[in-house]
């Protein structure tokens, strides 16, 4: 197994790297959130020339633009509907004050504002107020195990020194089994991916900007979701342009079968499910495939049972404290990053990896266990530079965003692309085959 303990593939000379100057004033934060961004679009531009080496073609050129990173990073902010800004965070998701501290909470699905109200002994039409009041009353590890244990999420905000990180960034391990036909090169003329089959079982944010990243260059990405499980339609807007969309029910025989039936003609599986998921399911992995995970807390102990998000990360590492605003209080509100940056980095790099691991395969055809974890990538940024957080944040320019029918979404973070090959297809709108 490989461990990369950080990003190390950004000296490629034909990648030129944005303005950061002009970064850091569009990202402001304590933390080097800037610089993060960067290497990890670089990391993964990087990648594809790796490839296109590997596959006997020639590397391309590509310019990071300070704008274009910042917008895709902060693509949520610019999502509009009818021409008008969207909230993404549901009333009981955020920080707020217990007897001995602070929580986080997320609470954006249905079931998981349920799981809330139920850990804290509130009725589910218990309004934000009726939730602050509440849990003002409460010991933050109360909320936090309570809520572990009916399935919501609440964490304790942890200083960054009661948090013990997991090994490394990207882990990748090479397996055994060879793919049975060699890999075919790209021809000059098409994109750098084209020809790759990408199984998307991935949700919310990191998974889905890696295979929206692969799909920019040029593979077939299916996304598959059960049809029972709800999705924020608006957030699969955001993060689903140029690919397409299916629902299987894989706890059904048939539904197996038919993701089976994908899997066998795959080169890539993208999963977001927490450890051991994929094997629960019975999934026949075939050989030589490349199958990429992501999951909020890596391999720390218990925490890798967990269910995580970008947010919560941030409270439990401790970034959520680095980012607190200047306070007389002694326990200050804590802060947030400028934009969700551990989901957007751990999706590039995991979309880096996946690539690497594409091209490691034209000299040997084996197959690839890649894993990437937000917790990886908070380790990362607060491994990182402290940075003098800018006064003034620059507005993104109209110029960044692309409007399609009803809604409006952020243009791709490499500049070298206009636009995505094509919206977000309507979850489930696509028949379950490859193309």
């Amino acid at each position: 197994m490989t461990r990369i303990e950080s990003l190390a593939h950004t000296d490629d000379p034909l990648v030129g790297m944005p303005d950061m100057a002009r970064l850091r004033r569009l990202l402001p934060s304590n933390l080097d959130v800037a610089g993060l961004a960067s290497r990890s679009v670089a990391d993964f531009v990087g990648s594809v020339n790796e490839y296109l080496v590997a596959s006997g073609g020639s590397p391309r050129n590509w310019a990071l633009d300070a704008d274009r990173i910042a917008a895709a990073y902060g693509s949520d902010r610019l999502l509009r509907l009818h021409g008008e800004p969207v909230q993404m965070f549901a009333e009981l998701s955020g920080f707020f004050r217990t007897r001995d501290g602070w929580i986080r909470t997320h609470a954006n699905y249905p079931h998981h504002r349920l799981g809330l109200c139920l850990a804290t002994g509130l009725d589910d039409t218990a309004t934000a107020a009726d939730f602050a009041a509440r849990v003002a009353t409460l010991d933050a590890r109360a909320i936090e195990e309570a809520a572990w244990r009916v399935g919501a999420l609440a964490v304790r905000v942890r200083e960054p020194a009661e948090w013990e990180p997991p090994a490394g960034v990207v882990h990748d391990e090479t397996l055994g089994a060879s793919r049975a036909t060699p890999r075919r090169p790209p021809s000059e003329s098409d994109p750098p991916l084209a020809g790759i089959r990408v199984l998307d079982l991935t949700r919310v944010i990191a998974g889905p900007v890696a295979t929206r990243s692969l799909a920019l260059l040029g593979a077939d990405v299916l996304r598959v979701d059960p049809p029972a499980m709800p999705e924020i339609a608006l957030q699969h807007v955001d993060t689903g342009q140029g690919k397409r969309s299916t629902f299987v029910d894989g706890a059904s025989l048939s539904g197996r079968a038919t993701l089976d039936a994908l899997l066998a003609e795959a080169d890539v599986l993208v999963s977001g499910y927490r450890p051991g998921a994929i094997e629960a399911l019975g999934l026949k992995l075939p050989p030589g495939i490349v199958h990429a995970t992501v999951n909020a807390w890596g391999d720390v102990d218990t925490w890798s049972e967990r269910r995580g998000f970008d947010s919560l990360v941030q409270a439990v590492t401790g970034i959520s404290r680095m980012e607190s605003q200047p306070s007389e209080s002694d326990d200050p509100r804590p802060g947030a990053l400028p934009v969700q940056a551990l989901d957007h980095s751990a999706g590039y790099q995991l979309a880096a990896a996946v690539v690497r691991a594409l091209g490691s395969q034209f000299e040997s055809p084996v197959g690839h266990r890649i894993s990437v974890s937000l917790a990886g990538v908070a380790a990362e940024l607060l491994a990182g530079d402290h940075v003098t957080r800018s006064t003034e944040r620059i507005p993104l320019p109209d110029s960044l965003v692309v409007t399609h029918g009803e809604y409006t979404t952020a243009r791709p973070a490499l500049a070298e692309f206009a636009d995505y090959a094509f919206p977000a297809h309507p979850l489930g709108a696509d028949p379950a085959t490859w193309e």
